[in-house]
This record gives C-alpha cells, structure tokens and sequence, in this order.
C-alpha cells in the first residue's frame, strides 16, 4: 500500500482551511489520487520513470495523451476568475504535508504576473494564498524570487553546499521560488550564459543547477499556454522535476494555429463558472432600435463611448446605494476601452480628454495602457493601472490596445467598450476574462455588483447569437468521457498521401506524420479493419528500386510545398526540379540513405515516370490572378438627385437597452447622451459619402454639396422642427450617404481600362492529407452511413475507386452522401476534397476559400460546396461563391485556349443532397457569372 500518510485526510483539510470551491477541491483530488496510484505501483515520484507514470495516469485518466515534456507533467485548465493561484497555494501545501516535496519552483509568463505572484506569496498580503492554514502560520515558506536569488536565501545547509559562507546556514522547511522565466533564458553574459546559470561560488554551481539537482522539485506554470515555445519548453525540461502542474483558463499554445494540450487532466470552463455563479455575468448594450448603417467608424467609436460612459454613471451610482446599503467596502468602477492600434488608443484619449466629451469632466480620469507608451507616460500609467482598485486612484477609463493580457486581476471592471471588433473577438476569455472577477469575492443578488456590460451596438445582436451557440465561451462546457466534449480515446495524426504519391513512392496511410520519404508510425490496413472492403487502401508502387522511391518522394515534398511553381507536367520546370531535389539531399545527407545523392538522369528518368502518370491520377488546376493592365482614372459627371421623395425616416429614441448574453434576460431602459454634433445636417450626410474610397471632396465640391442640400432640404420639407431633421441626418447618415454614392455611380465616368487574367498552367502536385482522428477510428467503406455525427467524425472511409485518396475523413454526411453520389455516377471520372493549401481562391484582401470538392468529368471540371441550408445566404458563403466563379470564369477561358475542360461552380445545399445525382445536382446549382458581372466586380 502507499506509503504517503493519509492522503484523503490531508487534501480534505487543506480543502477546507483555504475555503477551495468544488472545481478547486477537485483538482486538488486529481492530483491526490494520481501521487496515490504512482505511489502504490512505483514507491513515488522521486527516480520514477516518465513513461511509466504516464501509463499510470492514463489508467485512470485515458484522455491524457502525453505530457508533452521530459517529466510527468499535468494541466489543470480552470477559466478566469475561478482562482487558479489559490489552487497553486493548496497543491504546494498538499504536496508538503504528504512529504512528497519541500522546494517549489513557481513561473510566472510576464512581469505583471511575477510580481503579483510574489505578493500572493508573502505573508501579509491581501490576497496570500496560505492565509487559513495553520501548518505555514507559524512557520511560513520561505519566498526566493528571480530579483534575490543570490544572496543565497534557497540553499540550505543540510545540503552541505557553501560551507564556510556566512551568509548560508538557513534549514528552513519550505522553499518557494518564484521565477519570470526571462529570467531563466535572458539576462545573458558575453558568453550567451543566462544569469541564474553562472557559477555562484557559495553553492559551487549555478543556482539553476542547484534546483535542477534537488530530488524532489515540483514546478507549477501559471498561465501555461505560455510555456510551450521551444526555448522555454528546453529550459524547463532541463529543471528535471519530479512533477509539473500547469494552470491555465485557455489549454491550447499560444499563437495562431495553437495546438490543444494533450496532458489536460482536469478542465472547468467559463461557461461552468457562470453558471456556478463563480464570476459576473455578462451582458451586452445597445442602443434601442439603433441603425449601425447610418454612422462611420469614427462616429460609432465616440457614440459606444459616450453610452459606455453613461452605463458607468449609472453603475457608480448603483455600487455606491449598494456599499451603503449593505454596509460593505465601496467599490470604485472603471471602463475598459479596446482600441484598434496604438494610433487609434492615441485618438480615443484626445478625445476623451476633449471638451466633446462630458464636458471635460474625464479628462484626468482617462490612461493608456499599452507596449508603445514610453519614459514616464508609460511609468505614471502602469502605477495608476496597479492602484485602480483603490477607492482612491482617480483612474475610470483605460484604453488598450486589442485585449489585456493575462495576469491584471481586477475586481472593479464592469464595462468593456471594445471598438471595430468582431462579435467573435469580443466573446474571446481575453476580452471579457478580465472583467469577470466578482468585487466581493461572490455573488451579491446585486444585479449591477454581479454583471460585466459590453457596449456593442453594432454587434448587439450578433454577439447575442453568438453566445448561443454551443461553442461559444458562455455555453461551452468542458467534459472528459464517453458522450463528452474531449474523448476518453486520444486522437492521434493520420496521414494520407494521395493515390498518385502512393504509386511513386509506396508510402501507405496510416496513423503518424512521418518525416519526407520515412514511414508512419502505423499503417492503416483495410483488411484488417472492421468494415472495410477488403481492398488494399492504396495502389503497388510504380517505380521498382527504393533509391527511385526515394526521390520520387523528394519530388512530391519539393512540388507539393505552397508558392513552387514547379510542375512535374512541364518540362520546362525539370531543371529546376532536379536542382532542388540535389539541393535537398546536399543539405540532409541521410535522405537518400546509404546510396547518396542520385544522378541527375535518375532525377530525371523518375520525372518522366511520374509526368506520364500525373494526367491521369491527378486533376489539373490552374492558378488564376486577376490584375489590371493599366493605372485607372475616373470621375463623375452632374446630375440632379432622383428618388428623393421615398426618404421618409423619423427620429429614433437614444435609450440603452441591456441584455443579458448568457440567459437572455432584459435590462430596463438607460438613457443615453446625445451624438457627436457637426455644425449642418448637410455635413452629417456629406462625411458619410466621403467614406467611399472612391468620392474625392476636392474633385467633386460643387456636387457633393448639391446632393446633401436637396437631401436635406427634403427632411424639412416633411419633419417638424430643425431638431428632427438633425436627428435623422446623424442617425440615418449612412443610408442616405449610400443612395446618394448609387446615383453618383450611374453617373461615373472610367478612362479606358483593361484587366487581365494571369493563368498558368496547374498540375500542382497532390500534397497529402493529414488531419486528426481517434486511434482506434474504425475504417468504413463509404456507403456505411453513421448513427450519429459523433461516429460521423470518429470514422475513416475508404473503398473509393474515382478518389485521388484512398481514405478520407467528413465533417458531415451530406459530404459523404455526394462522395457516394460520385463513386456511383458513371459521368465522374475522378474526385477529391483538396487537402488544406492545395487550391485557394482569394475571396478578400488575405482571406482564401477552399472548396469541399473538386471534380472531373469527361466533359468539365466542377468546384463544389456543401452548405447547410439556413447559411446559404451567409455573407461570407455568397462572397466566397462569387469569388469561385469568377475563378472559373478564368480558368475556363484559359482551358480553352489550351484544349482542356470548362469549370464550373456548384453550391449545394444539403438538404438536396440525399438521393440525388451529381448530374442533377449540376444542373440544379452550377453557378456562373456574367461577363457584365465580372467587369463590374472588377
């Protein structure tokens, strides 16, 4: 049986000294019940092996993967606001009065976060995580920070280091280092040698060192999506602790593209802690039956503002009657203001400070908070941003730049204005995270005490949309298990080249990413799989001798890479191949294995082997960029406004709804301030039109002011009073800016332009697919059809005879019902759903769409596009379309200069799918655009 004394006993305690909250506790058990089964089978954790306590854990906890570092590592994923450096405090006490550890290494991702760490560690302090706990009342751990390091405070004694130096001789019991870990890696010396890892000659070594040598050093990460760089990961291996706990509200790397933690033992998310009542709520506000259309960026910024501002008056006032009331502390509210870019937080502060705004009432209230501030701006902001709970400091807006980052834990936000961001962005945990934390530490019953507001008129709804969706933070559970959100079977890579690759190389699908020409970790086998056909998945390789196999996967690797060029169909590009593949074996010896680099007639003969089969395995895609040929100039000739009499708006009322996003629930009316003034309604409408990238005020004066006065001159002809008409020329300027900018349009005049399309010829080679599937996925042939969307996206299909790769994967059954449809149609002669990067289609300025299928008959080439029915008039989903067929429009034209096949865009919706050919589908939803149309659009 274990040898560590009455686990169950020590966490209930410790649970119950520092008041945990049950997700708390329960992370406080995981951890109990994992050093208890390593203990039971392993005698500890101290010179346990990794591998080995890994199996352990995954026995009981089989959703842990891997703990993605050199040592047992578990992370605890619990949102913002539900107290992950208390639960930091009770692992450390845990772990201390289980005699599994007494040194402690605590890193912190940033400064902001060091330092608060280093408060909440020491005794005495508002927020210290050991306040309760009798065993570190009278003897408190003793706290050795990345700035105190050298004096020697966490070498013991007893360790028989740095005898004879006065400054030793500490046999304290416990020892917490608190670390930024810029401190571990910067700092460096003219040798490259970070500070913590020179020699100290009291120790003998470097103090990195000495920890890295303790036997029983446990690390806790806060924030520990900020730890899987390489340097950091490196370094923190090289610590070599017994144990890692990793604390973080957002389980997934940071960057774009951030893969998923694989070592998540336990997880409680925001939506979890709102509905427990562990953090605000969240509302959103708007303006009652407010028109976004009708105002510019500017005017909808100093508008949220202003209403964001006035919500804040009225929450002062509320905290003030409740601290009364209640006789409790009074809280000081605040407002955060989410810039676009520094440039932008700049603007927003002038304005604030103006006499425009509240009548100069905030312009000492007002601070910016962001990397670009510089000397003592950026010294006075910081200070006022550390003291803003204080009752006292005068601060009530902060303005930073896109979301504050983790670690500024403040109790007194209760209004976000975030300005030009998406509903998307706005319901992110970094944006409403930071308001989320309760003044009192609970709820009150108090409904201004218990909300977080935003102020996003322009994303009112929007945002409420958003909040229903089950993905989304408000709704979003986290579960681990069978029917859960994370499955109790991990997934793991597939990899799966394309039926042309197979054939030249004789790679195989199978589970794992292997490196270029190497094998897969697994290879999937259909005979072998329950359901499949008893096909083999992929064709025998072509090319007979494993030296030409191997350049033939050099080959697939060079041209398949996103921006080659180079296309094994054309001759022209062979020289340039074979350069590269020497190039490549020149810069990894082992590549070609014992036979070297191979001669360039070898490059060549496996070329051409693989030139004669591309036409057939492959299916051949141009590369279409529009441009135009010629710089343009435009103007527009006088007209007389048309249509004016259909103008009938009215004044709106300028009250402030709320809403609640979570349960739906409405505020009553707030009062809001009256817009930005402009001296003529004229102006109001006139800024609207200049917004129009393409209406210049110097070119066109004499017109602009023609347009906007008869405009106006019909609003007096119908409202009753100049107070109506202002009302309606600064609510509705946009719709009136726009139907005046269509009129100007019809009178547009163009100098002779011509565009043209840049096509080259495709062939791009097939690059593999690889995405994630469970790994125990079974293998199906394709007319299986799944009991469930869950199954739909645990299972592989295979069995295909038209595909260009033997095995794929849906995010849907409609998309298998079409790939049925193809293998079924004797007009298809092959398909396949494009891995990620093989085509793109620029749709917006960075922005590209990737089609679900690309198809060839005997006669076209089809670009096709399953889609729900209700998102089928999505404005992203019709842009998209549009985009595609403009791109077939092209490529059809180059096609046919060149004896190929037109293409053709086909959107469908997927109510249409079930039973229908491919034939009937192509007739029912080609998609082309007029010639008039591309013009137009060009």
């Amino acid at each position: 049986m274990t040898n560590i004394p009455e686990l169950d006993k020590i966490g209930r305690a410790v649970a119950q000294r520092l008041s945990l909250r049950p997700p708390q506790s329960e992370s406080l058990a995981i951890l109990g019940d994992v050093a208890t089964r390593v203990a039971d089978e392993l005698g500890g954790l101290k010179d346990a092996d990794t591998a080995d306590v890994l199996r352990i854990v995954q026995d009981a906890y089989p959703h842990v993967t891997d703990f993605e570092r050199d040592f047992p590592s578990l992370s605890f994923a619990l949102a913002t606001g539900v107290g992950k450096t208390r639960l930091m405090g009770a692992f450390i006490a845990w772990l201390r009065e289980a005699g599994i550890s007494r040194h402690f290494l605590v890193l912190a991702p940033n400064l902001t976060i060091y330092d608060k760490l280093k408060l909440d560690f020491t005794p005495g302090t508002p927020k210290y995580v050991f306040k309760g706990l009798p065993v570190f009342a009278t003897s408190p751990p003793v706290l050795v920070t990345g700035d105190d390091y050298e004096d020697g405070r966490g070498v013991r004694a007893e360790d028989g280091l740095g005898t004879g130096q006065g400054q030793l001789g500490f046999e304290g019991d416990t020892i917490i280092n608190v670390f930024n870990i810029s401190k571990i890696n910067a700092d460096k010396d003219a040798r490259g040698v970070p500070r913590v890892r020179r020699l100290q000659e009291y120790i003998g070594e470097s103090y990195f060192d000495y920890l890295a040598g303790l036997d029983d050093l446990v690390l806790l990460m806060d924030e520990a999506h900020r730890y899987r760089a390489s340097a950091g990961a490196k370094a923190i291996n090289a610590l070599k602790p017994i144990l890692g706990l990793e604390l973080t509200a957002t389980p997934k790397a940071a960057g774009a593209g951030g893969q998923d933690f694989k070592n998540v033992v336990y997880g409680y998310s925001l939506g979890q802690a709102m509905r427990d009542g562990f953090v605000k709520e969240p509302a959103v506000a708007t303006r009652e039956n407010f028109d976004p259309s009708g105002y510019n960026d500017e005017e909808l910024d100093r508008i949220k503002l202003q209403d964001g501002v006035t919500y804040h008056e009225k929450v002062k006032a509320d905290l003030e009657v409740f601290a009364r009331s209640e006789g409790v502390a009074r809280v000081k509210p605040f407002v955060l203001v989410v810039a676009k870019d520094t440039t932008h937080a700049g603007e927003l502060e002038t304005y604030i400070k103006s006499e425009d705004f509240f009548d100069g009432r905030y312009a000492d209230r007002v601070i910016q908070v962001h990397s670009n501030l510089k000397g003592e701006m950026k010294d006075e902001s910081i200070a006022r941003l550390l003291q803003i709970e204080s009752p006292d400091e005068r601060t009530e807006i902060v303005i930073h730049v896109n979301k504050l980052g983790e670690g500024w834990d403040v109790t007194n936000l209760f209004t976000i204005v975030p300005l030009r961001a998406s509903a998307s962005d706005i319901l992110t945990e970094q944006t409403i995270g930071r308001g989320l934390r309760l003044p009192y530490g609970k709820r009150t019953g108090n409904e201004t005490a218990d909300t977080l507001t935003i102020i996003a008129h322009e994303r009112f709804q929007a945002i409420v949309d958003a909040a229903q969706n089950p993905e989304s933070l408000i709704k979003k559970s986290f579960t681990i298990g069978e029917g859960g959100t994370v499955s109790r079977t991990p997934e793991v890579p597939v990899h799966v080249p394309s039926r042309f690759e197979s054939m030249m190389t004789g790679e195989r699908p199978g589970f794992g990413k292997p490196e270029m020409g190497g094998e897969v970790a697994r290879v999937i086998d259909s005979e072998k799989t329950q359901g499949a056909t008893g096909e083999e998945t992929s064709p025998p390789p072509v090319l007979a001798t494993p030296e030409a196999r191997k350049t033939a996967a050099a080959i697939f690797k060079l041209t398949s890479t996103p921006g080659s060029h180079m296309d094994v169909t054309d001759p022209t590009s062979h020289t340039k191949i074979v350069a590269a593949v020497k190039e490549s074996a020149a810069q990894s010896p082992d590549l070609f294995g014992e036979g070297g680099s191979p001669e360039e007639a070898d490059i060549r003969k496996v070329l051409t082997t693989i030139a004669e089969h591309a036409e057939r395995e492959s299916i051949s895609i141009p590369r279409v960029v529009v441009v135009p040929k010629d710089d343009v100039s435009f103007g527009y000739n006088d007209f007389e406004p048309k249509d004016l009499s259909q103008i009938s708006y009215t004044p709106l009322e300028e009250n402030i709804i709320v809403q609640e996003i979570r349960t739906g629930k409405r505020r009553p009316k707030i009062e809001a301030s009256a817009a930005l003034k402009e001296t003529r309604p004229e102006d109001y409408i006139l800024r609207a039109m200049l917004d129009h990238g393409d209406i210049d005020y110097d070119e066109h004066a004499e017109l602009l002011q023609k347009l906007t006065s008869a405009v106006v001159d019909h609003l007096r002809s119908y409202l009753p009073d100049d107070d109506a008409v202002e009302k309606v020329a600064y609510q509705f300027e946009r719709p009136l800016a726009g139907r005046l900018v269509e009129q100007m349009r019809q009178h547009r005049w163009n100098s002779p332009t011509e565009y043209e399309a840049r096509v080259t010829k495709g062939t791009a080679t097939l690059k593999p697919l690889d995405f994630t599937a469970p790994s125990d996925a079974p293998l199906r042939p394709f007319s299986y059809k799944p009991g469930s969307k869950e199954e739909l996206l645990r299972t592989l299909f295979t069995g295909f005879k038209r595909a260009l790769y033997p095995i794929q994967k849906f995010h849907s059954d409609p998309e298998r019902q079409f790939a049925e449809a193809l293998e079924h149609s004797g007009q298809i002669m092959k398909w396949m759903k494009p891995a990620r990067k093989q085509m793109q289609i620029e749709w917006g300025a960075g922005q590209y769409y990737e089609p679900d299928f690309v198809v060839e008959t005997a006669n076209e080439k089809w670009l096709v596009e399953i889609k729900m029915r209700k998102e089928m008039s999505a404005e992203d989903v019709v842009s998209k379309a549009e985009a595609a067929m403009k791109w077939c429009e092209h490529a059809s034209t180059h096609e046919s200069a060149f004896g190929g096949k037109p293409w053709v865009y086909m959107l469908v919706p997927d109510d249409e799918v079930a039973g229908a050919t491919p034939e009937k589908l192509r007739q029912t939803h080609a998609r082309k655009v007029a010639k008039s149309e591309m013009t137009a659009a060009q």
